[in-house]
């Protein structure tokens, strides 16, 4: 279960997971508390609207109602995927007396209220166990007084095409470079400012540069009169929403990730599997995945040292090229779908197996 399936990294793995199980092992049945967004197509999960509060009447009307399903499906195990699924599945599940339930961290958590994280902490202590994509999040969730023996860590998975030679959403311009930022438009906390202002310092490197962003949301409007301010002209080019992640990043050379928190981001990874190197900030999971040989990491909010960062590499073409290589070598060996799809199979198995040989073993 999850909260949407809006155009996001969670989502984009909520999908990939209910399709990468084994059909002769699991029937998976989808839920959502809100049925909006791109992924929505072809999925028909059945939907626990919350009223528009997590603690409102309805929202407790909700849960009961999934509790009612849960046990009428027969479900053996109950995933919440994000912070709304987790408040509301959890619960549900151990009322309906779910064999397993397992709650998600798919974010730091640094991004949460004080009273969102105590209340999520809560609710993962009636879980079997909590998946984190990255051992930065398990670390909070350990922080927060969590028990480590709950806590698994699972790297998302991408499917063969993020593997696959793609053909570039842009033509080439010759000579040119060009960097680019993958995310959604709808959080400051994603840094585009801080991009569009060491683009600018770029102007003058002494190449050409042009600086893609792809994604939309309500802080495009924002981003794009503050490009013009900084007088990149025809140096920068707003994409907006786009779902074939390949062909964009067929179309740069290097890619920029200045968020203020990651837990594993998916826009790095995808780069890495593309062969694309990454600059990212040195926060959250990011340290796991830019090694020296694949990457650079720079400091949180120093748009100065981000913009010689893509200097660098910009200037650098053997540099960037095994960078790139690097990258995907490692994206090969750990971000396959399979290899994900294989981990959730044997954590499901492990648990389910694990209550089957609690509930026979002789009491006393």
């Amino acid at each position: 279960m999850i909260e949407s399936l809006q155009t996001g990294g969670s989502e984009r793995q909520f999908v990939a997971l209910s399709r990468s199980l084994d059909d002769n092992r699991f029937q998976v049945n989808l839920g959502c508390i809100r049925a909006r967004g791109a992924f929505l197509e072809g999925l028909s999960p059945v939907t626990f609207p919350l009223g528009g509060s997590l603690y409102g009447l309805q929202s407790w009307k909700t849960r009961l109602g999934l509790s009612r399903h849960l046990r009428g499906q027969g479900i053996a195990v109950a995933h919440a995927f994000d912070y709304y699924s987790n408040l509301t599945l959890i619960p549900s599940a151990r009322l309906a007396r779910v064999p397993v339930v397992i709650g998600s961290q798919r974010q730091l958590g640094d991004l949460l209220t004080p009273l969102q994280s105590r209340a999520q902490t809560a609710i993962f202590r009636w879980c079997d166990s909590v998946v984190c994509n990255s051992s930065a999040a398990a670390q909070r969730l350990v922080d927060s007084g969590l028990d480590k023996k709950k806590i698994t860590v699972i790297w998302n998975g991408l499917g063969p095409e993020a593997f696959a030679a793609a053909v570039p959403m842009l033509p080439q311009r010759s000579g040119w470079l060009r960097v680019g930022m993958i995310a959604r438009m709808n959080s400051v906390a994603k840094n585009h400012l801080l991009f569009l202002r060491a683009a600018a310092q770029l102007k003058n490197i002494g190449a050409q540069v042009e600086f893609i962003l792809a994604g939309d949301g309500p802080l495009r409007p924002q981003l794009e009169q503050e490009a013009t301010e900084l007088g990149l002209g025809d140096r920068v080019n707003f994409l907006g929403d786009c779902r074939d992640v390949p062909s964009v990043l067929a179309s740069l050379d290097l890619t920029v990730l200045p968020s203020a928190s990651e837990s594993l981001s998916n826009a790095i990874i995808e780069s890495m599997a593309a062969g694309v190197p990454v600059i990212a900030t040195d926060v959250g999971g990011n340290s796991d995945l830019l090694a020296e040989d694949r990457g650079i990491l720079v400091p949180l909010g120093n748009e100065s040292y981000l913009a010689r960062a893509i200097a660098r590499l910009l200037q650098q073409d053997a540099l960037r090229l095994q960078m790139g290589h690097n990258c995907r070598c490692f994206a090969q060996d750990n971000f396959t779908l399979e290899k994900m799809g294989r981990q959730y199979s044997a954590l499901y198995l492990r648990l389910l197996e694990d209550k089957i040989w609690r509930s026979k073993r002789p009491s006393g």
